[in-house]
């Protein structure tokens, strides 16, 4: 009988044993949660994000061992990227002079216009007709003297359809008519 009291007292207090050690678990588990709680789950989130970063960073060095292996094995595959790349290079640099081109052409179709403009102002102010102008291009490609040294002629002076005091709007001199407009605004008296 002594041994089966012993055996019982052993399963009795094996589960409070068993009980003490859960709560005092749970007690310092609880407290060290309510104090770093925060801090663990930001810590564990920071360690996610910078695993992914070097697991992606790892498969990439992988993969460019991988082709640098695989390009190593075929140099014409490598010859051929090589001669691809040189002729797009190419080719780029052919578009892009021919748009220098472009541009150059327009720079100086647009100063040639410029320089028009500038001299049909000039001659404006000069008294001459401006729509002589058009007639400059035929003349430039003809030989002959150029038209800058050549001093324009006066036209002879004609004599003025009215004589020089007449003025419709001055109400004088235009015959025995004056009428005048009458008074603007309401009639005097108030």
């Amino acid at each position: 009988m002594a041994a089966m009291e012993r055996d019982g007292e052993l399963l009795s207090t094996r589960p409070a044993f068993e009980t003490e050690g859960l709560r005092f678990l749970h007690v310092t588990v609880g407290s060290l949660l309510a104090t770093y709680g925060w801090y663990i789950v930001f810590s564990c989130v920071l360690l996610y994000v910078v695993f992914q970063k070097l697991s992606t960073r790892l498969r990439a060095l992988r993969q460019r061992q991988l082709d640098r292996a695989a390009a190593a094995v075929e140099p014409d595959i490598v010859v051929k990227r090589q001669e691809a790349v040189a002729a797009a290079r190419l080719k780029m640099q052919e578009e892009l002079n021919a748009q220098a081109e472009k541009h150059k052409e327009k720079l100086k179709q647009l100063e040639e216009e410029r320089r028009q403009k500038i001299e049909m102002w000039d001659n404006m102010q000069e008294g001459k007709s401006y729509k002589g102008n058009a007639r400059k291009p035929q003349e430039e490609d003809s030989p002959g003297p150029s038209t800058s040294s050549v001093i324009p002629k006066r036209k002879p002076d004609r004599k003025p359809l009215r004589g020089g005091g007449y003025n419709p709007l001055s109400g004088e001199g235009g015959g025995t008519c004056s009428w005048r407009p009458g008074r603007r605004g309401p009639s005097a008296g108030g």
